[in-house]
């Protein structure tokens, strides 16, 4: 429709293109514009989408793209657009009802797939609920019981929207007789309450398969058959109004939250072509039955797809080196990586700029993640060398003349995680591997074991370097720009490299000088889009709560200073160890003009740049990638950006510092506040 309407409009797609370019990394050259408006010689040819498709290559959102046809003021173009933002915005969990003890924190979770530059803001009622604005809510129940509340969010990106559905919170007595015999969310976690039961159906009959949990936060649900998922069955029922044979299986269900995960009993779906047939019995419940349904018998592995217990992945960038070259494509990668890995339900742990000594620690908080299993992914950029087949991945701080002893070497990660006994081990390596001459001495590296379980996918072949495109202020890695288009993909990790391989090698630019070499003794067809069948509750839960610890941001703070200023003091991460802190006056009495509120008194041994602090706007903080997170902040903020939070040695304390001016006073009066926020992220983990 875009294209129908631009191509041949005097406000068309050479004015899209000059609109677009006022953002630098969307601006086009003469020969791509030539390129695009030779379209119209083709017989299916069409400019605006060849510009559409430059646009979209150099990661242009949606919300840009309606921004400038809302400036051009095509209004049929915006209206367009707009329409297929509202069609592509789905809500993926839902807020789920609960009743809790009073006094309970109690958290309900909405979260929505569409186009980026997602908000949310949640209501109790037709109230909105001031700060609420992320897709979790955290309910404080310490108010005397009464009728239940009732939550909603709505989910917003630009000016359409849609709503999740009611969810409603009631409170009891912790002494009354209901919360005595009824089931309290924040005591055990994660409860399965119904299972799924077998059934045979003839075809042509509904199929209803239901598994309800209660927990705190609200479970979500993903349903298998034959032990691979069921597309867009994430719901706690599962039902097919006409079955056919092709729904014949063993079905079971995935129950999980941010800190635990259950597994519904597997059970036999039969599909007979006769019009004998045994419904669907009622739901089982686990509560007050006598006995649970006799097991099923497990399918045959040998039929089945490979399963992980769970997976894993480290990622780390490393950009400015004390004493050498300042790299720029590792942010960018380990970003796009990061989000790719966890639509696989990766747990990823991204940093970026780290010390030998943080390097260290980071594998080894790694390698607790990993256990039987697992598949366990570690992906370096940076610089790096290769000595006698022996690679080494260099720290920020590394000495002029580095060794060996300044880095550390990938081969000895290996033998560490095949001592977790890892399912799958897999090792991307975007760094040059050139010899390093001043290291003269011969890596002592012992014996592997055998598990046909290793994957090194090198961005360059031995004594070879690894190249950065540059697309004005983003850098991408030649690697990692072909390994996105492929990793979604559905293929044995070794066949999926081998695609990216044949894709790099039609890059001119790099033809002869850099080429992906992959080494690998797998036997199984494991790919990284497996499903994960964890092997028990307790280690499962072990291991998300020593993840999620490294990913807890600080809450929201409002601040109430002596003049009548109110300060909402927010965060946001842009990657493990690089926090977003914005300050927004939220009230003022009439008499202040004008108020900011600044951070101050930051600790030393993060690594603050003061052009990066009190900033009226994102881009001002230098950060390619802040569209990713800025969408989901407020208004008429000051932003500050915090790198380095692994060299935290205690919590995070600065001050607030309000500076305002009342009506018909030229100087400002100024009031400051300490503020104690903990230890955000990967700060938690105590690196240093």
């Amino acid at each position: 429709q875009l294209c129908e309407l631009l191509d041949t409009a005097s406000r068309g797609w050479r004015k899209l293109a000059e609109v677009a370019g006022a953002e630098k990394r969307f601006k086009c050259s003469e020969e791509e514009l030539e390129m695009c408006s030779l379209k119209v010689l083709e017989p299916l040819g069409s400019p605006t989408q060849c510009l559409l498709q430059l646009l979209a290559e150099r990661e242009c959102t949606v919300r840009y793209l309606g921004g400038c046809l809302h400036r051009m003021g095509h209004v049929e173009a915006y209206q367009v657009l707009s329409r297929a933002v509202h069609d592509v915005i789905r809500i993926t969990v839902q807020p789920e009802s609960q009743a809790v003890e009073e006094g309970t924190r109690v958290s309900l979770s909405c979260w929505a797939t569409g186009p980026p530059g997602l908000t949310y803001q949640w209501f109790c009622g037709k109230q909105e609920v001031t700060g609420a604005t992320a897709p979790e809510l955290v309910v404080d129940t310490s108010a005397p019981p009464g009728p239940p509340h009732w939550y909603i969010c709505r989910v917003s990106c630009g000016a359409t929207f849609t709503f999740s559905r009611w969810a409603h919170i009631q409170v009891e007595r912790s002494g009354s007789p209901e919360s005595a015999s009824g089931y309290c969310p924040s005591m055990a976690g994660l409860q399965i309450l119904q299972q799924p039961r077998p059934c045979r159906l003839a075809e042509g009959d509904p199929l209803v398969l239901e598994c309800r949990a209660l927990g705190n936060p609200p479970p979500q649900y993903q349903w298998f058959r034959n032990r691979r998922p069921v597309e867009g069955a994430r719901s706690p029922r599962l039902q097919v109004q006409l079955v056919t044979t092709a729904e014949r299986g063993t079905y079971s269900c995935r129950v999980f939250n941010l800190f635990h995960e259950l597994w519904s009993q597997e059970v036999d779906v039969e599909i007979g072509e006769g019009n004998l047939r045994i419904p669907c019995p009622p739901p089982y419940s686990t509560l007050g039955a006598a006995k649970p349904p006799s097991p099923i018998a497990p399918v045959c592995p040998l039929l089945l797809t490979p399963l992980s217990t769970d997976k894993v992945a480290l990622l780390v960038g490393n950009m400015h080196y004390v004493h050498h070259k300042h790299l720029r494509a590792p942010m960018v990668d380990v970003h796009a990586l990061s989000a790719l890995l966890q639509q696989l339900n990766f747990k990823v742990v991204s940093l970026l700029d780290l010390r030998r000594d943080e390097m260290q620690m980071a594998v080894d908080e790694f390698l607790l993640l990993l256990d039987k299993g697992v598949y366990g992914l570690l992906y370096y950029a940076g610089h790096g060398y290769e000595n006698f087949g022996t690679s080494f991945m260099v720290p920020i701080d590394a000495p002029g003349s580095y060794t060996s002893a300044h880095c550390l070497c990938v081969q000895h990660v290996l033998q560490r995680m095949q001592q977790r006994r890892t399912g799958l081990n897999i090792f991307l390596l975007d760094m040059c591997r050139k010899r390093n001459l001043n290291d003269d001495a011969i890596p002592q590296v012992g014996a592997l074991e055998v598990t046909a379980s290793i994957v090194f996918g090198y961005a360059t072949c031995a004594d070879a370097e690894a190249y950065e495109l540059s697309q004005g202020e983003l850098s991408n890695g030649v690697f990692v720009t072909f390994l996105k288009r492929w990793l979604l993909e559905d293929e044995k990790i070794t066949v999926l490299l081998d695609k990216v391989a044949e894709d790099m090698g039609t890059l001119e630019l790099t033809r002869g000088r850099q080429a992906l070499e992959l080494r690998s003794n797998l036997s199984e067809r494991r790919a990284l889009t497996d499903p994960i069948r964890s092997s028990g509750w307790a280690e499962t839960s072990a291991r998300n709560l020593q993840w999620a610890k490294a990913h807890v941001l600080p809450e929201c703070h409002h601040l109430h200073f002596d003049c009548g200023v109110t300060v909402q003091l927010g965060f946001a991460a842009e990657f493990s160890n690089i926090m977003i802190i914005y300050t927004r006056i939220l009230t003022a009495p009439g008499d202040i003009t004008e108020c900011m509120a600044k951070l101050t008194d930051l600790p030393e041994e993060l690594d603050v740049d003061l052009k990066c602090t009190n900033r009226e706007s994102p881009e001002e903080l230098g950060s390619p990638l802040v569209p990713t997170w800025s969408t989901a902040c407020p208004s008429c903020c000051l932003y500050s950006r915090l790198c380095g939070l692994q060299r935290l040695r205690q919590d995070l304390a600065f001050t607030v510092c309000l500076q305002y001016r009342y009506r018909g006073m030229a100087d400002f009066v100024e009031e400051r506040r300490a503020v104690n926020v903990g230890r955000p992220l990967i700060a938690k983990l105590n690196l240093s």
